[in-house]
């Protein structure tokens, strides 16, 4: 096989890949922050709390879209490429932008103004649906071996870097332009700024070279891509996935937008936005060596231990969170940390149980139905539920969704799928070798 890339060249790469997580978590994190400012002007009532249902029904509709993104643009991965997904999909995530951005409101156009949101929305679902699994099998078939869980921290890192973005907008415009302004017309400068990150990450990824295991292993293979392999051959595989992905879309569907929105009402938007700077700022400290642990002890073991400990910390930090600093601070970064500890070790977990010509199906597939059903529905039922003085009850199905991920770990960690790795190999970060691939060999993590 061919060297491996020149370090710059591997660098420009790695940086094209993660920061389409910067992109989609400021965008989809800009609209569950502002929602309370925009949702009257899209969805007027004279109760706040059902505007605010409105534009948090949009987002789940958003979410339930992610699907469409997790089958066409990840087949669209494993048929012709990591490199063209990539930039089909934050292509369709700048446009969602742009759109939200411009829309006139309710006033001014009427019942076409949520039809123009609930369509930006739409086309956000489907560049994230599609998205994060191409990234991650792409960065994984980049990450050096023993890598893998460091490599990931970066999605984490970038994710993170997003939010306090978004966050430090927020926490600016609110305090610079004042309640009126923010409400008129304030609310559209982070949509506008995501279109503009959205156009410079296309300059970014169309400089990307394709991987090596996909222009020498899956290219040719008749087999890529086959939606019938992946829900026939690899169906345990798609059952693992699906339980590791669980807990981690509940939690980031409520930590990422209710407790903001909780937050807000319960103090001020001003407060609110640098609780969520405060945390994030803490969270970015922390990516790397996290990753850097992760790789240490093994990802399946290192998620376990996070789920384990969230499900006692973040049950309190929830269920107790009132207007004062020190609580929305727990409460909210007690999730950040632990979406932190995920998505560092999900892409080594989910990359090396699927082989190389299905592997974005593979993950993009159960990874987007599962934040569908999970992420799109958790928002709206835990408003719903906390309105109601139910939160426990929700709390207590979210931290049994978190610890699914527990007997999908020991499974992942024994189970051979039909591939020829040992049991060292099993649990090394990363793809696992196979009978059609020399990752391991070569480049893999």
């Amino acid at each position: 096989m061919s060297s491996s890339p020149p370090a710059p060249t591997h660098r420009r790469a790695v940086a094209a890949t993660v920061v389409g997580n910067f992109v989609e978590s400021f965008d989809w994190l800009a609209y569950a922050l502002f929602a309370p400012l925009f949702a009257p002007r899209f969805f007027p009532s004279s109760h706040p709390l059902t505007s605010l249902l409105g534009a948090f029904a949009v987002l789940g509709i958003g979410v339930l879209a992610r699907p469409v993104g997790g089958v066409l643009l990840a087949r669209y991965a494993d048929r012709r490429g990591r490199r063209p997904a990539l930039m089909l999909a934050i292509g369709l995530m700048t446009g969602g932008s742009l759109l939200i951005a411009v829309t006139p409101d309710h006033g001014t156009i009427g019942l076409a103004a949520p039809l123009l949101l609930l369509l930006a929305r739409i086309a956000q679902g489907i560049s994230a649906g599609g998205e994060w699994p191409t990234a991650a099998a792409y960065l994984m078939e980049q990450a050096p071996r023993g890598r893998a869980c460091l490599y990931g921290s970066l999605f984490s890192l970038t994710t993170a870097s997003g939010v306090l973005l978004a966050s430090l907008l927020g926490a600016g415009l609110t305090g610079g332009l004042g309640p009126e302004a923010m409400a008129s017309w304030g609310w559209r400068v982070p949509f506008v700024l995501g279109a503009v990150f959205g156009l410079v990450l296309m300059v970014m990824r169309a400089r990307m070279t394709e991987t090596d295991v996909f222009r020498r292993e899956v290219r040719t293979l008749p087999t890529r891509g086959s939606l019938r392999r992946v829900l026939g051959a690899h169906r345990r595989q798609v059952l693992v996935s699906v339980l590791f992905v669980a807990g981690i879309a509940t939690i980031g569907g409520t930590w990422t937008g209710v407790v903001p929105a909780m937050g807000a009402r319960l103090s001020s938007p001003s407060t609110m936005f640098w609780v969520v700077v405060g945390g994030t700022a803490l969270v970015i400290a922390a990516n790397v060596p996290i990753g850097l642990l992760a790789d240490k002890v093994g990802p399946r073991r290192f998620l376990a231990a996070a789920s384990v400990l969230f499900a006692a910390v973040g049950s309190y930090g929830y269920l107790t969170m009132s207007g004062d600093f020190p609580s929305l601070l727990l409460a909210y970064g007690s999730g950040a940390l632990f979406l932190v500890c995920a998505t560092t070790t999900l892409p080594a977990i989910l990359s090396g149980i699927f082989p190389p010509e299905v592997r974005v199906l593979g993950i993009g597939l159960p990874h987007a139905v599962t934040n569908a059903v999970l992420g799109g529905v958790s928002p709206a039922l835990a408003t719903y539920l906390a309105e109601r003085g139910a939160s426990g009850w929700f709390v207590a199905g979210a931290m049994a969704a978190v610890l699914l991920a527990l007997p999908a770990a020991a499974l992942a960690s024994a189970a051979r799928f039909g591939a020829d790795a040992d049991a060292a190999d099993a649990d090394r970060p990363g793809p696992a070798p196979d009978r059609k691939s020399t990752l391991a060999h070569a480049n893999g993590p």
